[in-house]
């Protein structure tokens, strides 16, 4: 399968990155590397996670995230990256949104 992060997930992960980097100078590289090890993933294991909102959604192993995405045909079109923190309401407002 190939993978596509679609520039509003791109901004999420920017996000979180500064976040991080506010918090301990060197956290947010290792908040992106961590994320985008979890993407890679969805190479193997997309389709496998429970769907909410109509989308799919993978649990970052390391941070409180989560990446929703969709699949059409062979691509994995990643839409959003968000902190699993925030209220389930502006979740849902987030993935409707698209």
């Amino acid at each position: 399968m190939q993978i596509k992060i679609l520039e509003p997930a791109e901004h999420d992960l920017e996000h979180g990155y500064f976040f991080y980097e506010q918090q301990n100078p060197g956290l947010g590289s290792y908040f992106l590397d961590s994320l985008y090890v979890d993407i890679d993933s969805l190479a193997f294991f997309s389709g496998i996670h429970c769907k909410i909102f109509d989308h799919y959604r993978l649990l970052s192993k390391h941070f409180p995230f989560a990446v929703y995405y969709k699949i059409t045909d062979q691509t994995v079109l990643i839409t959003s990256v968000l902190d699993c923190r925030r209220k389930p309401s502006w979740i849902r407002q987030k993935l409707m949104e698209e």
